[in-house]
């Protein structure tokens, strides 16, 4: 959710009553991230904060405004992170990271993070596309003994009863919340979310190479697919600094026919701008599934 959740997104998702994230783009100044954070936690509600692991070597600012800010909790993930669990623990926030296959669930746990996320293929945004969520969230709480969250395609109360239902602590969501109206997204960009379907997507590096980001090639990211990912995909070797400066000028002007939108499989089931509280209360009707689901598979009382 980098780019999309800021502070304003964070604090009404937690006041609606889960937990909301602050998405940190690599760029982003230690300044950024104070100022958002004070907007988190205005209230005085829990708040967390998000990480990519890549991009803190070249900005460590960015983990000293973590550390000063002291959110609820920090997710550092893509790219050496074990370094960063002992500190940030230090300082009273508890850590997780996003897995995306059991045996990096397990070097997480190893690592000493307080939970980890296990993330889906069909997520939006970055990570690895090598295992689908169900059977990816099944291996990981085989495999480890701290708590599990689940991420990827997961936008409404049944997503989150089903995975519940699995085992898991709960989920990881962003594409539900990104036609909130406290969301940062261009008109442009939220037309084209509301009008997607669950085949609009497509993962790959292309945006990554375009703009000449670190990202390990292991963690592509998944978008509406547009003209100029058909055009590069399987040619990211071929992108030019003339193409860099289309996807630059592109994204300046608003223009999402090559600009990218990073959105889960399940963006079909976002067809309406809301606020953040009613995405939160359409999540808590999972109890009523799992209640209703268990009270039906119950056996009939012998007398």
């Amino acid at each position: 959710m980098a780019g999309i959740g800021g502070g304003r997104l964070a604090a009404a998702v937690s006041r609606a009553g889960a937990l909301g994230m602050i998405g940190v783009p690599a760029s982003a100044s230690a300044q950024w991230i104070a100022e958002q954070a004070a907007v988190a936690g205005e209230d005085g509600l829990p708040y967390g904060i998000g990480l990519m692991a890549w991009a803190l070597p070249g900005n460590p600012a960015q983990l000293d405004a973590v550390l000063a800010a002291r959110p609820a909790l920090a997710s550092v993930s893509f790219g050496p992170y074990a370094r960063y669990v002992r500190p940030l623990q230090e300082a009273g926030i508890t850590v997780v990271t996003q897995a995306g296959t059991t045996e990096e669930a397990l070097e997480a746990e190893q690592a000493g993070v307080d939970a980890v996320v296990a993330r889906g293929g069909e997520g939006g945004g970055h990570g690895r596309n090598d295992v689908a969520t169900l059977p990816l969230l099944e291996g990981v709480l085989d495999a480890v003994r701290i708590p599990v969250l689940a991420a990827g395609g997961i936008v409404t109360g049944r997503g989150l009863a089903a995975v519940l239902a699995a085992g898991a602590e709960g989920a990881w969501a962003g594409t539900a919340f990104m036609a909130c109206v406290e969301a940062t997204v261009p008109a442009a960009a939220l037309e084209r979310i509301l009008a997607a379907k669950e085949t609009s997507t497509a993962y790959g590096r292309v945006f990554d190479v375009a703009q000449r980001l670190g990202w390990p090639p292991e963690y592509g990211g998944r978008a509406l697919r547009n003209a100029f990912f058909d055009r590069w995909a399987g040619r990211e070797d071929e992108l030019d600094d003339q193409a860099v400066a289309e996807l630059a000028d592109a994204r300046g002007a608003g223009d999402f026919d090559i600009a990218y939108i990073y959105a889960s499989q399940a963006v079909g089931m976002v067809r309406e701008r809301r606020p953040a509280a009613e995405v939160v209360a359409d999540f808590a009707t999972a109890e009523s599934f799992l209640r209703r689901r268990f009270q039906q598979a119950a056996p009939p009382e012998v007398s």
